[in-house]
């Protein structure tokens, strides 16, 4: 995840948020991965449809401000656990209901959230902006192609081990496309 999945956005705060805002106009779904790209969107009035978050930042606790703010009532909550370095299957399940919720979803990683991204692109409609912080840089905009999907699909490949990966790809795809529920 160091290489960025989209276009990099350099800057920090609100003023990165305005370098994208105009592309923000009508996708198909708007997806906040990261407790401060989620904040930062909140503060500038923009309410993502499913932010994904674990009250911390480059594995420190993030301030108060950030902590309360991305709590937003306006979202209905799904905790789950994810240890750092992982995508377990209830993060994928929980991902893969959200997307397919028609009011906004929090999802609270007990653990770390940071290779959500993946698992979001895959499942996310064709049209969506997802958006995950680059620590000490800025803001990633990714929009879901097919191209993008097709690429996740590459990773995965890439990083499950050996004779496990055919299997352990069917049952990821499974449950994105809502077969599997954790």
């Amino acid at each position: 995840m160091k290489k960025p999945l989209g276009t990099l956005y350099l800057g920090k705060g609100k003023d990165t948020i305005e370098k994208f805002v105009d592309r923000l106009e009508n996708p198909t779904k708007l997806i906040s991965v990261g407790d401060v790209t989620t904040f930062h969107l909140l503060e500038a009035g923009i309410i993502p449809d499913l932010c994904i978050v674990d009250d911390r930042t480059k594995r420190l606790p993030v301030s108060d401000d950030v902590s309360v703010r991305t709590k937003d009532r306006l979202y209905g909550e799904v905790l789950v656990d994810n240890p750092a370095g992982l995508i377990t299957d209830e993060l994928i399940c929980a991902i893969a209901k959200a997307v397919r919720a028609r009011t906004p979803v929090r999802i609270f990683v007990r653990g770390e959230e940071d290779l959500a991204t993946l698992p979001v692109i895959a499942v996310a409609p064709l049209g969506t902006v997802v958006l995950y912080g680059q620590p000490d840089e800025g803001v990633v905009f990714v929009e879901v192609t097919e191209e993008k999907k097709a690429f996740i699909l590459k990773l995965f490949e890439k990083i499950i081990p050996g004779e496990a990966r055919n299997t352990e790809i069917n049952h990821i795809w499974r449950i994105l496309n809502g077969y599997i529920d954790s």
